[in-house]
């Protein structure tokens, strides 16, 4: 989203005062120091690459950065996927507004991490929404938003790049609606509004007894590349690199494994559907060297995976 804001800015004509990392309030200024120089991040290289102001601080909410954006004169702070809430002070302190990049149709899907969320509960559309900024998260008045398709093979990563896509394209559009005040606000309606918390733990372990295989293809693609989903066993836990929904039918009950090699797992779901786990591995990385000896010796056919 840093990429496509800054690129939709460039394109729009208008002048980008100066750019805020997120590796700024990752690390110090010692390892951050460190990192640009030696092992400079995609964001880093690109801003390099474009010749824009870097601002250093080590928050949105210090002192320092206010001043940075005082002194630059920045009309608006223009932010996606920041992973602090800005105070009222930081709002305040451009000449027109924040203006946060929300890749979901807010009110709904406020949140952390609304592509896996619009995914996993399975979704037809989603979007952008441009919106001003204010001290709760994701709640402040629409100036612009733009509609999507979520496809039945969506992943979590296919998603977030085709939201930043249309941000990149929407930014000139937006930008060009006001001038020297922010137009066509429009207020949230409360009533329609859903918020979703971060991932947990307990949202990457499958289910095969509460779920379908589709719900199952379905959070495995809502979590795919960032988080891992796993298959529990007894007391452990395994990965896997790959699955595969048959179109065969198991007479077998859901959670049954009814077929096995020694990296791959044939488990039956809640609607008697069979999934094929490929490239499956103990979690436990201890355990990982014992993986072919753990799945012959002691992954039971006709066991579940519960």
């Amino acid at each position: 989203m840093f990429d496509a804001l800054v690129a939709g800015v460039m394109e729009s004509g208008h002048d980008l005062v100066g750019v805020f990392r997120q590796e700024n309030i990752k690390y110090g200024f010692f390892r951050r120091l460190i990192h640009d120089i030696f092992m400079p991040s995609a964001n880093r290289l690109f801003v390099r690459s474009l010749g824009l102001y870097d601002i250093k601080a080590n928050s949105v909410n210090s002192e320092k950065f206010r001043r940075e954006i005082k002194k630059l004169q920045a009309d608006i702070i223009l932010v996606g996927s920041w992973g602090e809430k800005f105070s009222a002070q930081t709002i305040n302190t451009p000449k027109l507004a924040c203006v946060n990049v929300h890749p979901s149709l807010l009110p709904k899907y406020r949140g952390p991490n609304p592509y896996t969320r619009v995914i996993l509960n399975n979704e037809e559309e989603t979007g952008v929404t441009f919106h001003v900024m204010d001290i709760n998260y994701d709640t402040g008045s629409i100036l612009h938003q733009v509609k999507t398709s979520v496809s039945k093979e969506e992943t979590g990563l296919s998603l977030k790049l085709k939201c930043c896509y249309i941000a990149k394209r929407e930014v000139p559009v937006l930008l060009k609606s006001f001038k020297y005040k922010l137009k066509n606000q429009i207020s949230q309606n409360e009533q329609d509004s859903s918020y979703y918390p971060q991932i947990s733990l307990a949202d990457t372990i499958l289910d095969f007894e509460k779920d379908t295989a589709d719900d199952i293809s379905r959070k495995i693609r809502a979590l795919t590349p960032w988080i891992n989903c796993y298959i529990p066993y007894r007391e452990e836990f395994f990965e896997f690199k790959k699955y595969h929904v048959s179109d065969k039918y198991a007479s077998m009950p859901p959670a049954t494994i009814i077929e096995k090699t020694d990296t791959d797992l044939f488990i039956v779901c809640k609607d008697l559907k069979i999934i094929k786990f490929s490239q499956v591995k103990l979690k436990r990385p201890i355990l990982r060297i014992f993986n072919k000896f753990y799945i012959r010796k002691f992954v039971e056919i006709n066991s579940k995976a519960i």
